[in-house]
């Protein structure tokens, strides 16, 4: 055999182990990457999301008359999950608790019109925002109080864990009421009903929900104490299921059926996803 013959014969073999290191390559990265960042693949393999809420927060997500779940953020994951071929897994969770929930495994992921604060955004890898909130006070339709200037030396609910409690005790105001602090809106709403409380601090898009479906008289003071996002979230390194509910959310927000989520709880499209 010549020396030509044997270089012919030896080329190939080096270019084939050259292209299967390569390939070897290329598949350790792959599975480097895996094992930093599983999340969406996890879903996928279980076919199932397990979605941590509040679930007696309408009109994002609450029990109708019949024990079921419905509600805004509801039918938002459902879309998703009939879109990507998983199955949602509602877990209702202590809202207080909800960040040790999060990062023990027991659910996937925060989606239940939660708002973006600075302390939520450096715990929990957040979508990004969906629609716009408020902070506002709402006290019986008898009350003397007008302004939230009147409130000083009143009772004040709000509900425990929410950023409306974070405000409240981060704002001056909160110097001068007694806040009292209860475990949903449905509570605030009966505790200012009663009259136990003499003023609550809510999110604007439960409240309205809430006060035109109470057939009770209430009213809105026009102060607000602060502007908000909500976003959903996720554990800090799962940066693959963040960023394919964010792209199919953005795809529902194209084709028309975010808008129509949102006209059948609030009778208009108040999302903001881009």
């Amino acid at each position: 055999m010549s020396i030509k013959t044997v270089k012919r014969k030896i080329l190939p073999v080096m270019m084939i182990l050259a292209l299967c290191i390569g390939m070897i390559g290329c598949g350790s990265s792959k599975q480097i990457t895996d094992r930093e960042d599983g999340s969406l693949r996890k879903v996928i393999a279980a076919r199932r999301i397990v979605i941590g809420l509040d679930d007696a927060y309408p009109p994002m997500g609450f029990r109708d008359a019949k024990g079921e779940l419905v509600g805004f953020d509801i039918d938002m994951a459902k879309e998703f999950c009939k879109r990507v071929g998983i199955e949602p897994v509602f877990k209702p969770i202590v809202w207080e608790d909800k960040e040790r929930s999060l990062n023990s495994g027991e659910i996937d992921c925060i989606w239940n019109g939660m708002s973006v604060t600075p302390e939520r955004a450096e715990a929990m890898n957040l979508s990004e925002s969906y629609v716009k909130n408020e902070l506002i006070f709402v006290v019986s339709g008898d009350s003397d109080v007008k302004a939230s200037r009147d409130l000083k030396g009143k009772r004040l609910g709000v509900q425990g864990g929410s950023s409306t409690e974070d405000a409240i005790r981060k704002d001056s105001l909160h110097r001068d009421v007694h806040v009292s602090v209860y475990n949903s809106i449905p509570t605030l709403l009966g505790e200012l009903k009663s009259g136990r409380v003499d003023a609550v601090l809510i999110d604007s898009i439960v409240a309205y929900f809430c006060i035109f479906n109470s057939g009770e008289t209430y009213y809105v003071l026009p102060d607000s104490l602060a502007e908000e996002e909500c976003a959903i979230g996720f554990r800090k390194g799962d940066k693959a299921l963040r960023d394919k509910v964010q792209s199919v959310i953005s795809e529902m927000k194209a084709d028309g059926t975010l808008a129509k989520i949102s006209e059948k709880w609030f009778g208009t499209d108040i999302t903001i996803v881009k």
